[in-house]
């Protein structure tokens, strides 16, 4: 090596679901393009991050899984994936462990790596602003650096050491990418009424809501008067198989329903209403102006806790959330069924008032979630100090 050349910038980045992977792609070629140094990325991710160059120890779709019962039944394939990537910071001691959302796994990674004296960055805060405020403290002692998305979220670590940076919410920039370019081709029926169906990311999202979507989307079928197409994107090729999969369970289906890879944004963006599982798609409705249902299911034991985990929550989608009211109608656990949904969607299909006031409301969230270019400021909070 010449002497002058100085050594490639090692960081050890984690995302464990598909919206870690799709926040931390654009994240890792900002970084790159910031870096005066190379950088080398290594650990856990998706697709996207694969296509960025990540040397991937695993694939995210093997450890995603959401609620505390389904968490259980998995701590020690848990434990014996936290050891190893541990064994693997130790060997290969990465200048930084880039952290991405996954709070639960990835907190206990960073305590770990900052023992073993590896600078410390986590991207996106967990929610401490509904749940579980005490995990400030935590967060605090074992990050060095928190980028946040939304900008309420540094005055909460306001009482700590910790001082974190506003980067805006990564969703802007890819809505306005989608929107600023040309509709793209998708498989609809000429002159019908065109519905989303986005049953989530998880492969126990799909198993638990897709069925009571499909049956949703077939009532609905039934109640309009002018014909109807719906569309399902396809967050990978592993939930497209299953999708599948489970589609062939199904005693019935609506005439129009297609699968499409990806194209989640653009889906909604020609939709005239969704159904959408709670989750970082919802955001991505909310970007696109599409009047949207918000649903989910979960396990018995999962949703009791989560109930009382939430006892003072009145919502739990994020929009919601960041509105403080409800302008997404929620379907939760026994109130989401085939009717309930069909309803709702036809509202919006039927009602112009309806509709219109969903898009104003989704207008005033969107608002809140800032104004793009979040990747570059994100990179920059990432390198500070080190280049």
């Amino acid at each position: 090596m010449n002497e002058k050349e100085e050594p490639p910038l090692r960081i050890f980045i984690v995302a464990g679901e598909a919206s870690g992977d799709l926040h931390a792609a654009p994240l890792m070629e900002a970084i790159r393009a910031a870096s005066p140094r190379p950088v080398v990325f290594r650990g856990i991710g998706g697709d996207r991050m694969r296509e960025e160059g990540q040397e991937q120890l695993v694939h995210c779709d093997s450890i995603a899984v959401i609620g505390l019962w389904e968490v259980l039944r998995r701590l020690r394939f848990f434990a014996r994936l936290l050891k190893r990537m541990e064994n693997e910071i130790r060997e290969w001691r990465p200048d930084i462990l880039l952290t991405v959302d996954y709070p639960g796994f990835n907190l206990r990674l960073a305590a770990r790596a900052k023992r073993l004296g590896v600078r410390t960055v986590h991207y996106i805060s967990p929610q401490v602003w509904v749940w579980r405020r005490n995990r400030i403290w935590r967060i605090a002692r074992v990050i060095d650096q928190l980028i946040t998305i939304f900008p309420f979220e540094p005055a909460l670590y306001a009482p700590t050491r910790l001082r974190p940076v506003y980067a805006g919410h990564p969703l802007v920039d890819r809505a306005a990418e989608t929107l600023a370019s040309e509709p793209a081709e998708l498989p609809w029926l000429a002159s019908s009424r065109r519905i989303a169906l986005l049953p989530g990311s998880r492969p126990g999202e799909i198993a638990r809501i897709l069925p009571d979507m499909i049956a949703a989307a077939v009532s609905l079928e039934a109640q309009l008067e002018t014909p109807s197409s719906f569309i399902i994107p396809a967050v990978s090729d592993a939930i497209r198989k299953q999708i599948n999969a489970t589609l062939d369970t199904l005693p019935r289906r609506p005439a129009h329903l297609s699968i499409v890879d990806g194209q989640a944004r653009e889906v909604l963006r020609q939709a005239e209403a969704a159904a959408v599982t709670s989750g970082t798609a919802t955001l991505e409705a909310s970007l696109m102006l599409c009047p949207t249902v918000l649903v989910y299911r979960t396990s018995a034991l999962t949703y009791r806790l989560g109930r009382i985990v939430l006892r003072k929550a009145k919502c739990i989608g994020i929009v919601n959330l960041i509105m403080g009211r409800k302008i997404m109608p929620e379907l939760i656990q026994g109130d989401f069924t085939p009717d309930a949904l069909a309803d709702k969607l036809a509202e919006y299909l039927t009602d112009e008032s309806a509709r219109a006031k969903a898009i104003a409301d989704l207008k005033e969230a969107n608002a809140l979630l800032g104004d793009g270019d979040t990747a570059r400021r994100a990179a920059a909070a990432v390198l500070d100090g080190l280049c």
